[in-house]
């Protein structure tokens, strides 16, 4: 089959035909419908986030199985399935705690199956990593059978997608907040496909203000497409006393979802006296943001990380699907730009040039 393949940082992503096993116990093989253009992948392709290489990037997915390996149980042959990026174990202390979403063995065994093997292999041998376990930038990938979620067939593959990463992360890293209630006020830094969502699970929430942070005047007035009731561009004026001045001192939600020393600044100090700063973007590898250990005593702030919806992804998966089906939740909006394959290198410039909402790869 064929993938694309990151093979050095900062170099373009050669379509590379691949040898792939079959799959093993409890191991799927899925054919891809729709795979999502992600910031997390650009940072593996940048060098931010160095990864073992050669690797098929890509973790933001839909598709459908077409084989089922021994032992698999919660799917089946023609399924059309939203695709985790963490295919938890159920057994480490993480999953048996209810985060699973942080699996203790799943980050142990990082972009090798389970049992520490390879699937993919180049021509020559040359053993081929797979983002996530994933690796959706791929015709077809072979996965643990937890990273696969049956969706119903009215779900469109695109939105399937993105339910499987950015719609996940934005909305459940608001909603599974503990003490997120109606009438909150709430600041989303960074309006990518996460913010956008963040924004939307703020709407769900009914949070009374919902204020859009960017550096883009073109992605602020589309964020008013996906809940927020304020914008302020931090080119143009300090966010900081910005949504002060709109929440007379601050909102009692920030969510840093760009992840920069930068903008987790920003949302701490934009956070009142009691309220929750959370930090859902990745930053650079090694990257940290100076917090003031004695203001964040006096003023009782609460400082949290954010990983994936903040919960168990099947769990979200399920309450997102059904707010798309009621029509709470516009998931198919953000979708701005549809690709093949072979154009993934342009889908990442423009990525990379900040235009509106979520490209997606489409196959064939």
């Amino acid at each position: 089959m064929k993938a694309a393949v990151l093979f050095e940082s900062n170099v373009p992503m050669p379509i590379v035909e691949l040898d792939q096993a079959e799959p093993k116990t409890g191991e799927v093989r899925v054919k891809m419908s729709a795979a999502g253009i992600c910031a997390s992948d650009h940072h593996v392709m940048t060098g931010d986030n160095p990864t073992p290489m050669p690797i098929v990037l890509g973790h933001e997915g839909a598709g459908v199985i077409e084989a089922v390996g021994q032992g698999v149980t919660t799917v089946k042959v023609g399924d059309r399935c939203v695709l985790s990026f963490v295919a938890n174990c159920g057994h480490c202390r993480s999953c048996r705690t209810g985060l699973s979403n942080i699996c203790d063995t799943n980050r142990q065994t990082g972009t090798r199956q389970y049992d520490g093997t390879f699937r993919l292999h180049t021509s020559d041998g040359i053993e081929v990593h797979q983002f996530a376990k994933l690796g959706v930038f791929a015709e077809s990938i072979v996965v643990p059978q937890q990273a696969c979620y049956p969706m119903p067939d009215d779900v469109p593959m695109e939105v399937g997608a993105l339910i499987g990463c950015s719609v996940t992360t934005g909305i459940g890293g608001v909603i599974n907040q503990p003490g997120m209630r109606a009438g909150m006020t709430v600041a989303v830094i960074g309006t990518g496909g996460v913010g956008l969502n963040a924004l939307q699970g703020a709407k769900l929430m009914n949070a009374a203000k919902v204020i859009a942070v960017d550096i883009f005047d073109h992605k602020l007035e589309f964020a008013y497409k996906f809940g927020a009731t304020h914008v302020v561009n931090s080119k143009e004026q300090d966010p900081v006393a910005a949504i002060q001045e709109l929440t007379d001192g601050g909102v009692d939600f920030a969510f840093d979802t760009f992840g920069h020393k930068v903008t987790t600044e920003q949302a701490y100090r934009a956070t009142r006296k009691g309220g929750t700063t959370v930090v859902v973007g990745l930053a650079p590898d090694g990257m940290t943001a100076e917090i003031p250990l004695v203001e964040l005593v006096r003023n009782q702030k609460t400082l949290v990380g954010s990983y994936y919806g903040s919960s168990s992804p099947h769990e979200t998966f399920s309450k997102l699907l059904e707010f798309y089906l009621q029509g709470r939740i516009d998931v198919g909006g953000m979708v701005t730009r549809t690709y093949r394959l072979d154009e993934i290198n342009d889908a990442y410039d423009a990525l990379a040039r900040g235009e509106d909402g979520r490209g997606v790869i489409v196959f064939d």
